[in-house]
């Protein structure tokens, strides 16, 4: 009898711990190359790397440059998207000691030199609860990347602001809503708004923006999500972006 209780315990805890949620992680990459060698970084991703990625379960979502310069000419955005932050730390392990892969990096240097001025950065995001589904990407749209650095203990009020408002009024006002996170690192997950949106052009931006911010909904909402002090430590950080021609543009 104990043993049937005991084995009924396990059976029972392997069930909850199946039936506890996965979520997926999202990374927002950031490379810098030397000068001159961008186009041999984004021929490297083309040919092999986002091939590579998938081969290990890292899902390619979308690749960017900065649409203005000098970011332009030296610098490689992207976006990818893991199973779980298990998941990823396992396919990263797996893609770095893949011999293809190995081979790609050797003849890459052989042929070009070295061709990241510094090593990239990384930020591991999780997806809130009001980021939208993305189904579709255009390649002729203007995307603009936000980071917003909040006082302390405000996140939770950025987040109902944009929630209950923001998200529908840059609908109103043209914007397309994207992906919407926050960072995982302990240093800015109880801090920081990363989000991204998509526009018909940079004119298009212009003109949203100033319809946004003299919304009179807005600026009730704004006054309203202040009560209790500001919300923002400093200014958004703000750049724009353009896909990439091997960048996918549909989601699963």
């Amino acid at each position: 009898m104990m043993r049937l209780f005991g084995l009924l315990c396990v059976l029972s805890a392997a069930s909850l711990t199946a039936a506890e949620p996965v979520t997926p992680v999202y990374e927002l990459r950031i490379y810098t190359c030397e000068p001159g060698k961008l186009d041999a970084l984004h021929n490297r991703f083309r040919e092999n790397t986002m091939r590579i990625f998938e081969k290990h379960g890292i899902k390619n979502v979308a690749y960017w440059t900065p649409a203005d310069e000098p970011l332009s000419e030296t610098t490689l955005v992207y976006l990818i998207k893991h199973a779980s932050t298990e998941a990823a730390a396992k396919s990263w392990d797996a893609f770095r000691n893949d011999p293809e892969w190995k081979a790609v990096a050797k003849k890459s240097a052989e042929d070009h030199g070295k061709i990241l001025a510094k090593a990239p950065e990384a930020i591991y995001l999780t997806a809130t609860d009001f980021s939208p589904e993305v189904n579709l990407l255009s390649k002729d749209m203007v995307f603009e990347l936000r980071t917003y650095t909040t006082e302390e203990g405000r996140l939770p009020a950025l987040h109902k602001r944009f929630r209950d408002h923001t998200l529908n009024l840059f609908a109103r006002h043209g914007m397309t809503n994207l992906w919407y996170f926050t960072p995982q690192d302990e240093a800015r997950h109880d801090n920081t708004l990363i989000y991204l949106l998509a526009h018909a052009d940079r004119e298009a931006a212009s003109a949203s923006w100033k319809a946004f911010v003299t919304d009179p909904e807005w600026q009730a909402a704004a006054r309203e999500s202040e009560q209790d002090g500001k919300i923002l430590a400093k200014r958004p950080e703000v750049q724009f972006l353009k896909l990439t021609e091997y960048s996918p543009t549909g989601q699963k």
